[in-house]
């Protein structure tokens, strides 16, 4: 989709309903981010996404390198545009929170967690390596929920989780675990655009049958800093994983 095509579509959008209008946003050099971000929001755009990934292929690309580029760029296009611009990471980054602490001062109003990396397939038979396309598995949301358990309630920006979400059980644990915005697009492929209805409605209906008034009731009721118990979310937890999997194995044998 060309850049004009996109920025069409967005108007469109834009006019043809009421909800707010994200726009996502890759770029190639430091000038086409800032002017293809002011082309949206001019467009309609209430929001804008960055959809960055930088892999580090070169031996003399330093950790600090690639932070320091991110943060160039956010702080270049945030002083470009008014309307609230979020950064969709990988999980690459060493010091995760961090890069987000210093992404809110960058200018920065969000986080999303995380980019989904689309690994190359290797042919043995032809010697190519080709792109390859994935749909996302509710298991990918484990880490997601992670990372976005221990961020919340240490910045002030919005955490977003992208990647592994496909049920209202999946949309739920995001907010438990602190996402103020859960984002879904595998499952609406799979299972069409009327599963979003879906999705909602048996939220409600776990939400009501628990007397929750409202789902801001659940943010971040299972973050790291609300549970008594955080060895779940630290290495020491490493050794009681496995060691009750080595009990389960055994009880199962009896």
């Amino acid at each position: 989709m060309t850049q004009d095509v996109y920025l069409e579509h967005l108007r469109k959008c834009k006019e043809a309903v009421k909800i707010p209008i994200l726009g996502s946003l890759n770029g190639a050099t430091p000038g086409g981010w800032v002017r293809f971000a002011k082309d949206m929001e001019q467009a309609g755009a209430d929001a804008i996404e960055l959809n960055t990934y930088a892999l580090a292929t070169d031996k003399s690309h330093t950790s600090a390198d690639m932070e320091g580029q991110l943060l160039k760029l956010v702080s270049s296009v945030t002083a470009a545009v008014k309307v609230p611009v979020s950064v969709k990471l990988s999980q690459s980054f060493t010091s995760l929170p961090h890069l987000v602490a210093q992404l809110e001062t960058a200018g920065a109003r969000g986080v999303v967690i995380f980019n989904r990396l689309y690994q190359p397939e290797f042919d043995i038979e032809t010697l190519e390596v080709r792109p390859t396309l994935h749909f996302s598995k509710p298991s990918e949301l484990l880490p997601r929920l992670h990372w976005a358990a221990i961020l919340y309630g240490h910045v002030d920006l919005d955490i977003s989780i992208t990647g592994g979400v496909h049920s209202a059980e999946d949309v739920l644990k995001c907010i438990m675990a602190g996402a103020g915005v859960v984002e879904m697009a595998s499952a609406l492929h799979i299972y069409g655009i009327d599963h979003i209805k879906k999705v909602l409605d048996d939220m409600r209906y776990w939400l009501e049958k628990r007397e929750y008034t409202s789902l801001w009731e659940t943010r971040g009721c299972l973050s790291r800093r609300s549970v008594p118990d955080t060895s779940a979310f630290d290495r020491g937890n490493y050794i009681k994983t496995l060691s009750s999997y080595s009990l389960r194995q055994t009880i199962a044998a009896f």
